[in-house]
């Protein structure tokens, strides 16, 4: 709300400020579709394209959808809010904090995959790799059972669950809650120590997000902290970008500056605003500060198709600055990025007004970045970027690993972003 006032009052002056000089002349107030028909001859980067915009019209959708560029796009008031609250957070409303995946093969399908330790599930203790029994005394078999779950947990505020773990069966009563879900998650697979298998630490990054289980610092926040508590770890450690659409700008730099010592992270060409209410072209540089936990370390990045916008903002950084090698496919190649603005009448105007070139000046749109070791076949598979870790740090792996499936990620790895593209590269816009 602070910032809807902002830019309110700062339109007005813009537009209306000559009522305070000549009373007797009278401004007309701004509408909403030409308060967004300003925002984009100011900010759009396509300027070929602002000529035919017409400066006069009722719907502003039909404003932004004559556009040819797919990332710049109008929100209406009704729906502002929860864009902005799923760009920048991982909230997650009226939820028990955990993920589970199904296999019908089994009699009681549905196996907890992640436990968020500061949610209802987390607190209680529910154990992880746990399969759900019943909840709500009602048993979950067969084909059925995901459907009945979901109803339960969509319509009940209180779930009780019994898991089955280990050998053992205990019911866990659990409070849905406002939840702060984890974007980064740790997981060691290959990992034998009666065989001397030290196993390899796979960090899952799911997005960059400016308020996250860390509700300070974000994704970054998580990713430090990780880091910062494991600097005797000297294992192999992937970092898993397969899937990432992206997010805050703010948030890929300053992950990509802990591993990075020092050099150029990013160069980004916009059009801002000036003072006046004019535009200017901008072009600024990120630079990389040392004494970061990730500037050392065995490291290898792992992305593909669906890595996008600012993940490849971060494996460009971390990529051509550092001797952190890409594996996998190559990525989406979406190198440019967006500012969010609040309209005049509570709208959001997300308007691409950024382009992106990598440390050494480098345009990766609409082509992607080419990992260093391909993966041919079977692109979302651990095993390709285990390989390549056992190849380089000569980290001994076995040959096949039986229980990986058990103890991957449960998220679904992407090889395109989703057609909404809730993540990109954002930053908030302001008018001055």
């Amino acid at each position: 709300m602070h910032l809807r006032m902002i830019l309110a009052a700062s339109l007005l002056c813009l537009l209306g400020c000559s009522d305070f000089i000549h009373p007797v002349e009278s401004t007309p107030e701004p509408t909403e579709y030409s308060f967004n028909y300003w925002l984009l001859q100011r900010l759009y980067l396509y300027e070929d394209e602002l000529a035919d915009l017409p400066e006069e019209g009722d719907s502003v959708q039909v404003l932004y959808s004559s556009l040819k560029d797919p990332y710049t796009r109008y929100t209406p008031p009704a729906k502002s809010e929860s864009v902005i609250v799923s760009s920048t957070t991982s909230m997650i409303e009226g939820d028990v904090g955990m993920r589970y995946q199904t296999n019908t093969n089994l009699e009681h399908p549905i196996t907890i995959s992640r436990v968020f330790p500061k949610g209802p599930a987390g607190r209680a203790g529910v154990p992880r790799n746990g399969t759900i029994i019943s909840a709500n005394d009602v048993e979950l078999t067969g084909s059925r059972a995901k459907a009945v779950y979901d109803s339960i947990v969509d319509y009940s505020k209180s779930i009780d669950i019994r898991v089955a773990h280990n050998n053992d069966t205990a019911l866990y009563k659990l409070e849905k809650e406002t939840v702060y879900a984890p974007t980064v998650f740790v997981d060691t697979l290959y990992e034998d120590k009666a065989k001397g298998y030290p196993g390899i630490i796979f960090i899952s990054i799911e997005g960059f997000k400016l308020k996250t289980a860390d509700q300070k610092s974000g994704t970054y926040g998580e990713l430090k902290s990780y880091l910062d508590s494991t600097t005797s770890d000297k294992r192999v450690r992937i970092l898993d970008l397969r899937g990432n659409p992206g997010g805050h700008i703010s948030q890929c730099l300053d992950m990509a500056d802990l591993f990075v010592k020092e050099g150029k992270l990013s160069t980004r060409h916009l059009r801002a605003l000036t003072f006046d209410g004019g535009s200017m072209h901008v072009t600024s540089t990120v630079k990389a500060k040392a004494g970061d936990a990730g500037e050392s370390g065995k490291f290898l990045i792992f992305a593909n198709k669906g890595s996008a916008s600012c993940s490849e903002i971060f494996i460009a950084a971390v990529t051509e600055t550092t001797d952190i090698p890409l594996v996998g496919s190559t990525t989406y190649g979406k190198g440019i990025g967006q500012s969010m603005f609040l309209t005049y009448n509570g709208g959001l105007a997300t308007i691409t007004d950024i382009e992106f070139l990598t440390p050494k000046g480098n345009s990766y749109h609409k082509v992607g970045i080419v990992p260093k070791y391909p993966c041919e076949n079977g692109i979302n598979n651990n095993d390709c970027a285990a390989r390549v870790a056992s190849e380089l740090y000569n980290v001994k792996i076995p040959e096949q690993d039986q229980n990986v499936l058990a103890k991957q990620s449960s998220r679904q790895i992407e090889d395109y972003p989703n057609p909404e593209f809730e993540g990109g590269a954002i930053e908030w816009g302001n008018l001055f």
